[in-house]
């Protein structure tokens, strides 16, 4: 079956983290600090392969991970850096964040390949923390994280003209007869169940046509498989409305028409001023006498929108219809519809994790010693003995993973904190 949407799970990578080691040779008394950095983690990639046309790929797995990047090592060495993941999609794909439906990246045009998830940045290993009052830190950063996230892809067919109508009144045939598709023709309701695609070659010039698949009111509200359908109608720039003007099936061909409207405006309201055609199709069945094609222009040619008598079966005004359409198409832009990133997973808040290390003070587990260049940095320009002050300070080692990390070294209310020179009692 077409598959025009799919939900997965992306995930980019890990960067890697720094490496504490120091440099012992022989030869080499006391060496220096030469713990070397974290390779950066991998980017989640999509790109536009001009070969697919469906979704296809994402409808059995769901879960696609970038590289980790390779943890720092001793001597200076530094992590490889972790392998990007990308994930081939069809033109016209549209990646949502699946929660909030909103756009992340809009596959279409120009815009062949997008970074959706950059990997996380390699930690930096204790080579770079040692200073002339510091000369063996032991301590490196970590890492920073991966980022994951549920993204919504959707497929909206890139076309020109999309045919609209109920089903069963020949908008498949029509497709057939004026491209080189080889849509399934059936009569029977709902026979097209997946847009097809064809171009139109005219001695004015080439179009691409989609056959959007059959509305039935309710289309809008997501009845039938409306919004399945619906939203391949919105890249195209002009419609055709394909109207049964025989009445074969005992329908009333404006009517039609004003349902079908009356749905594409409760789905998009711009859908209802692009420009239109009505194609008055099957006049090959009108009975002698018929004043259907009259009425169907006395209806829509004062609004401006011209009716073309066609019949999809013999060809029968086929030709003046394809004229005019590429008519319009030059007089109303060639910009094709595109969505402009409305989500920015990068802005999605990351603990930006620091390099601290804790360690229980040798001889007296109820003290904890708590180092890292930025803590030092904090508590020389932190004023805790102020009220304000000090909630900032706590709020830092909060959102720095150091009270998280005490915790899981097992620190008890009431045991001591030292940092620095200075002590503070541990409270829940």
């Amino acid at each position: 079956m077409f598959a025009d949407r799919a939900a997965i799970i992306i995930r980019s990578g890990k960067g890697g983290d720094g490496h504490v080691s120091f440099r012992r040779e022989k030869f080499v008394a006391n060496g220096g600090p030469d713990g070397g950095d974290g390779g950066r983690g991998g980017d989640v990639v999509f790109e536009v392969d001009k070969g697919l046309n469906t979704l296809g790929d994402y409808r059995h797995k769901r879960k696609f991970k970038a590289e980790d990047g390779q943890d720092g090592a001793n001597r200076r060495c530094h992590g490889a850096d972790g392998s990007d993941i990308v994930l081939k999609v069809p033109e016209g794909t549209v990646v949502m964040d699946k929660e909030s439906r909103k756009v992340i990246a809009d596959l279409s045009g120009e815009n062949s390949r997008q970074v959706v998830l950059r990997g996380g940045r390699g930690g930096r290993g204790n080579m770079n923390y040692a200073t002339p009052t510091m000369q063996a830190p032991k301590y490196a950063q970590p890492g920073k994280p991966a980022m994951e996230l549920e993204v919504l892809l959707e497929l909206k067919v890139l076309a020109d003209v999309g045919l609209v109508g109920f089903p069963n009144v020949g908008k498949s045939t029509f497709l057939a007869r004026v491209t080189n598709a080889q849509p399934k023709i059936a009569n029977y309701h709902f026979t097209t169940l997946s847009p097809n695609l064809g171009v139109v070659d005219t001695d004015n010039g080439g179009f691409v046509i989609a056959d959007i698949p059959g509305l039935i009111e309710g289309a809008s509200d997501g009845a039938g498989l409306g919004h399945e359908f619906l939203r391949h109608i919105e890249r195209t720039r002009v419609l055709i409305h394909i109207l049964d003007a025989a009445g074969t099936e005992g329908r009333d061909p404006v009517d039609d028409y004003y349902k079908i409207l009356k749905e594409l405006e409760a789905y998009n309201k711009d859908l209802v001023t692009r420009p239109a055609i009505v194609a008055a199709n099957k006049i090959d069945c009108l009975p002698e006498g018929s004043d259907s094609l009259e009425r169907l222009r006395r209806e829509f040619e004062p609004k401006g929108i011209p009716v073309y008598p066609i019949s999809a079966v013999t060809g029968q005004g086929v030709r003046e219809l394809l004229y005019k359409t590429k008519e319009l198409l030059d007089t109303c832009g060639k910009e094709i519809g595109f969505y402009e990133q409305e989500f920015f997973p990068e802005d999605v808040l990351i603990r930006e994790e620091l390099p601290f290390t804790v360690e229980v003070l040798p001889g007296d587990p109820a003290v904890y010693v708590v180092e890292g260049p930025k803590i030092d940095k904090m508590l020389g320009y932190t004023n805790l003995d102020s009220e304000k002050g000090f909630a900032f300070f706590q709020k830092f080692l909060k959102e720095g993973g150091i009270l998280e990390r005490l915790e899981e070294e097992g620190i008890q209310e009431g045991d001591t904190v030292r940092m620095y020179g200075f002590d503070f009692e541990y409270l829940k």
